[in-house]
């Protein structure tokens, strides 16, 4: 069928509905006609009763009960071209007693999370913006506690300045680019345990921690960027994959007042991490994770700082493998922690004596505590977010420190609720939404009373109303293998259940995700709306391995990455196909990056269900990803050759029947070309036909330079013409 006609049948279905404005792909990613209202720069302030906020391109100060304006704390623009500032900003911070401002700006990327900055020292009082290093562009800098120092990273070395005199000291000399990195992390840690910033003030402001990376041994990488040049430039990073050598780390405590570093005695470090530091409350004794590198013994080490040494003070170990969070609070007795842990199948929280046992597990019940805001140790309260009345379904909940009185503080937002809590837990922003409902930015005071509203993007459902969406239904159904499976659908406007309708199913399925909850889905909402709009049925569905449902559902997949979640999508499909309004010969799927390599396995493994199938930079076999990540589900080649071979797409290609899209970009530092080439080239071999787009100079995320609207184009087209 040629494209004229599918446009005509396209532009027939719209203006077959009355008073339903087009959606378009230049709505959605040129104009941006559907971005919600946000609150920019929120942060509490430290008496508990203001926040700041960014307003006109100033930091502002509110009161959070009222919304009034209090003072404008930084004028950028009067300060605009003073000690080489630009007048724009990207972020900032304040100084423990915020009488001081670091104001970052012109950031330039280094890898996906990390960037450099300029950064700049804003004297509330005196009205002043200093530079705080001349010389080029730091990464991450940090106030110290007491507010008088300030730690930073330049050219992979470690250095803090006294703002007292201005001194700056460099304190550590080895780096070098692509061996030794001091106080931020290599690409495999940034990307996998989730930080970027590698060292941490002590308390008393008069030591630094940090993790030293020797990388030297990690194999290297190299991306092939194209600038108009007589020839490529080449772009090479230290990347270790599967099997391969992993970066060297060692954690360090360096002493101000002697100007020296100590080493931290761990034991034997070989191929572990560390993928956590902290200090206790007590500036003598700092914490330290340690993990083994089949990621399933956790060990948390206790340093004296005098000598250096250190004992195991708790540890766990699981059958499968142990996600690490941040949920760690150290209380000010310096007996007692509070912990989350999966340890008995749910993620739980604890609270756990400096001697490694258990004194009160505080939260009980077959659902996951999914996030953890804090202890409020004056009135003995622990705050988190947790999916206790459903997978798909998030509230926020205070308990006792002795596992009593569990409330939930927003019992009559079903939904899900995010929140920030003020440094003194008397109020917290909560941000709501459901699948259906653009957030809304609400004050609640500690009991969960409703104070004010700071942002309810009121007008947004005239925008719905306008372009005629419909609204996304809930569903779920059980496998042939009597699994539950929970999904959205989104059906067209004009609906007819006479009719028999083309299925377009997106997912991305990866361990312990989430893709079927009730909140809103951003950009995406719109991009499955206007495909909803052309007569098509949107499905999402999680299967076996994502999160929310415990331990078992989720780790189920170890070993294995991709096999029941395919056999899942592949259910799912055949469910959809057994409706009476469903073509089932005409059902697609799409996914981006996990969700890639889950939509190529489907078109392959499913070549009898799926009529075509889009995938964005996908891994397409699991060698060529990276350890930390890899290794934590699959163990390494060596180790599980019959999961890598089992679940890779490349070794299916000759399985293809359907239409097949493959999208990459050529400056991915995450999910390599490499991926898409080495797919390519098995299409070839088994002389099987494909579309593909490569994307110059993109990285994982394809943007810049209107490739997102570019990609947008091509997927949308492809979804018309191919199912």
């Amino acid at each position: 069928m040629s494209k004229f006609l599918y446009l005509s049948i396209f532009c027939f279905c719209i203006s077959s509905i009355s008073a339903q404005k087009p959606i378009t792909i230049d709505d959605i990613y040129a104009k941006f006609e559907f971005r919600t209202k946000s609150v920019p720069g929120f942060n509490f302030m430290k008496d508990g009763r203001h926040y700041s906020a960014r307003r006109d391109g100033d930091i502002k100060k509110f009161d959070i009960t009222t919304g009034s304006l209090v003072e404008t704390i930084f004028d950028a623009k009067e300060h605009k071209d003073k000690a080489g500032f630009s007048g724009d900003y990207s972020g900032y911070t304040f100084s423990e007693d915020e009488s001081l401002m670091l104001i970052e700006s012109e950031d330039e990327s280094i890898y996906r999370h990390s960037s450099k900055v300029n950064c700049h020292i804003y004297d509330r009082k005196a009205n002043v913006l200093a530079q705080v290093y001349p010389h080029g562009k730091i990464v991450n800098p940090l106030f110290s506690p007491d507010g008088e120092k300030i730690a930073f990273v330049f050219n992979n070395n470690l250095y803090y300045k006294n703002l007292k005199n201005n001194n700056i000291t460099q304190i550590t000399t080895d780096s070098s680019v692509n061996k030794i990195i001091n106080g931020m992390s290599d690409w495999v840690y940034e990307e996998e345990f989730g930080f970027t910033r590698a060292f941490y003030w002590s308390p008393d402001s008069k030591k630094i921690a940090f993790i030293r990376f020797d990388e030297s041994q990690v194999p290297q990488f190299t991306m092939q960027l194209y600038n108009d040049g007589m020839y490529p430039t080449d772009q090479t990073f230290k990347y270790p994959k599967v099997g391969e050598k992993n970066a060297e780390v060692s954690a360090l405590i360096y002493d101000i007042m002697q100007g020296k570093s100590a080493k931290a005695d761990l034991g034997d470090m070989t191929d572990m991490y560390i993928p956590r530091v902290k200090w206790t409350t007590d500036a003598n004794q700092l914490c330290v994770f340690k993990m083994n590198r089949h990621q399933n013994h956790l060990q948390l080490y206790l340093v004296d700082v005098k000598n250096a040494k250190s004992s195991v003070f708790y540890e766990e170990k699981n059958r499968y493998y142990i996600d690490i969070t941040d949920d760690l609070t150290f209380l000010k007795d310096g007996k007692s922690f509070v912990w989350s842990s999966e340890k008995e199948g749910y993620n739980q929280l604890y609270l756990m004596g400096m001697d490694g046992k258990q004194k009160v597990k505080l939260t009980v019940g077959d659902y996951d505590v999914t996030q953890f805001y804090g202890v409020d140790e004056k009135n003995k309260k622990v705050y988190f977010q947790a999916a206790e009345k459903s997978p798909m379904e998030k509230h926020v909940f205070s308990i006792d420190l002795d596992g009593k009185n569990l409330t939930n503080l927003t019992p009559s937002l079903s939904g899900t609720n995010n929140a920030q809590f003020s440094s003194t837990f008397d109020y917290f922003s909560n941000s709501y939404s459901t699948i259906n409902t653009a957030p809304t930015y609400v004050v609640f005071d500690r009991s969960g009373k409703k104070i004010r509203t700071i942002e309810d993007n009121v007008n947004y459902g005239k925008i719905q109303e306008s372009y005629g969406v419909s609204p996304v239904e809930f569903f779920s159904f059980t496998t042939s293998e009597n699994v539950k499976l929970n999904g959205w659908m989104i059906k067209p406007r004009d609906f007819n259940p006479t009719r028999k309708y083309p299925v377009f199913m997106t997912q991305y399925s990866g361990p312990g995700s989430q893709s079927v909850t009730d909140s809103w889905k951003g950009t995406g909402y719109w991009w499955n709306q206007m495909i909803a709009q052309a007569g098509y049925i949107v499905v999402c569905v999680d299967g076996r391995g994502t999160g929310g449902r415990g331990e078992e559902f989720e780790k189920m997949t170890y070993l294995q990455l991709g096999h029941y979640e395919t056999i899942d999508q592949i259910e799912a499909a055949k469910y959809m196909g057994n409706q009476s309004f469903v073509d089932k010969e005409r059902i697609g799927i799409f996914g981006w990056s996990y969700g890639g390599y889950m939509s190529s396995l489907c078109i392959l493994k499913g070549n009898d269900v799926f009529k075509a199938a889009i995938a964005v930079a996908p891994v397409t076999n699991w060698k060529w990803y990276d350890s930390v990540y890899t290794e934590r589900y699959m163990r390494t080649t060596a180790e599980n050759a019959k999961g890598y071979a089992d679940n890779s797409p490349v070794y299916f290609a000759d399985r293809l029947k359907g239409n097949y899209l493959l999208v990459h970009g050529m400056a991915d530092d995450n999910v390599h070309f490499q991926h898409a080439v080495e797919m390519a080239n098995a299409l070839i071999k088994a002389n099987k036909q494909f579309d593909t787009y490569y994307y110059p100079n993109r990285n994982h995320g394809i943007y810049g330079d209107n490739a997102t609207i570019h990609l947008y184009t091509k997927m949308t087209n492809f979804i018309f013409e191919k199912i």
